[in-house]
């Protein structure tokens, strides 16, 4: 799928978006599972509720693009109803984006949200490994310079870690860390596997959607029964859930379709830009709703997170140009030397 030009404002837009759902996200998910008085609501069943939403404003989306019933119809056909393999070849993200949002769900009721926030970008050099490996691409010295500072920064982020003073449950950093280093593989394979498919045809952005939300479901139903099933069927599927828990399920709704568009309309600088000012957002949110304390080996390792988000999605430089101008320059110092 070729890049395609828009403007401005249009970048700008994404920019704020992204960012102001993923801070916001990150810190209303940490409040529901920690903080927020009442039943525990069933993490598996907001990722499948979230899932559901996704399909339907995808649908939406894929009905505004088509114009016509009738186009919409010859669409659902064509890629949904006759094209099995395609299901199935979108059925891999979708298995692994469900264990990676249960994961995030895991990981943010055992730490805090600024916590979870900078050290969940270790998915920056895993996503680097897996577009090595499975798109065939180069990363230049300063890239790979930016992952090793990363993981610099994330282990002074764990060095001497944050407490929060207002936290009501029992927690294990341990269990969190580990949640979010299995969601760190999954989100670098899933999102290098979809844009594989998404950059290898012509097929629609919002058909390739569908094609995973569907796989989703089903996937997140069986999470659902294999999880959870017992307790959803003596409190109810919707058990625990309060306006904040719809809102979490609208943002996380909300943030994997502009995963999406961000794969088709955007470039690493801004992705790097919405991820740190995340971080910031996260961290001030939490020193005001969670008494986080922020440590100096802390605000260390976020500064530099940031620096290297930044630095890893600069443009490399063309170096193919460069040999190029080079030869054609010594070419021509030889020619006049003769």
């Amino acid at each position: 799928m070729a890049a395609e030009n828009v403007s401005v404002v249009f970048k700008v837009y994404c920019l704020t978006v992204m960012t102001l759902v993923a801070a916001t996200y990150t810190v209303a998910l940490r409040y529901t599972r920690t903080i927020s008085s009442g039943d525990l609501y069933f993490s598996t069943t907001a990722v499948c509720i979230t899932e559901v939403i996704k399909l339907i404003l995808s649908l939406g989306m894929l009905t505004k693009e088509t114009g016509s019933p009738v186009r919409l119809k010859n669409a659902l056909v064509q890629h949904i109803f006759c094209s099995p393999k395609e299901l199935l070849k979108l059925s891999v993200p979708s298995v692994v984006y469900a264990v990676q949002n249960n994961m995030a769900f895991l990981a943010l009721s055992n730490l805090d949200a600024a916590v979870y926030q900078v050290t969940y970008q270790l998915k920056i050099p895993c996503t680097a490994l897996c577009t090595v490996l499975m798109l065939n691409r180069s990363l230049s010295r300063l890239q790979w310079f930016s992952v090793f500072m990363l993981c610099g920064g994330v282990t002074l982020v764990q060095w001497k870690p944050a407490e929060a003073t207002k936290v009501q449950i029992e927690q294990n950093p341990f269990v969190g860390f580990m949640a979010i280093a299995i969601a760190v593989l999954c989100s670098g394979f899933a999102g290098v596997y979809f844009e594989k498919v998404l950059k290898s045809s012509d097929t629609s952005l919002w058909v390739r959607n569908i094609q995973m939300y569907l796989s989703g479901i089903v996937v997140t139903l069986i999470g659902v029964y294999v999880n959870d099933g017992d307790n959803v069927m003596e409190k109810g599927f919707f058990f625990g859930y309060t306006p904040w828990v719809c809102f979490v399920v609208f943002l996380a709704s909300v943030g994997g379709l502009y995963t999406s568009v961000v794969v088709k309309y955007t470039d690493n600088i801004m992705k790097g830009f919405s991820a740190a000012a995340a971080i910031v957002l996260s961290t001030v949110a939490s020193v005001l709703l969670f008494g986080l304390q922020i440590t100096i080996s802390f605000a260390s390792g976020a500064l530099l997170v940031c620096v290297s988000i930044y630095l890893y999605g600069l443009p490399k430089q063309d170096t193919s140009q460069l040999s190029r101008k080079d030869t054609d320059t010594e070419s021509k110092q030889k020619t006049i030397t003769v």
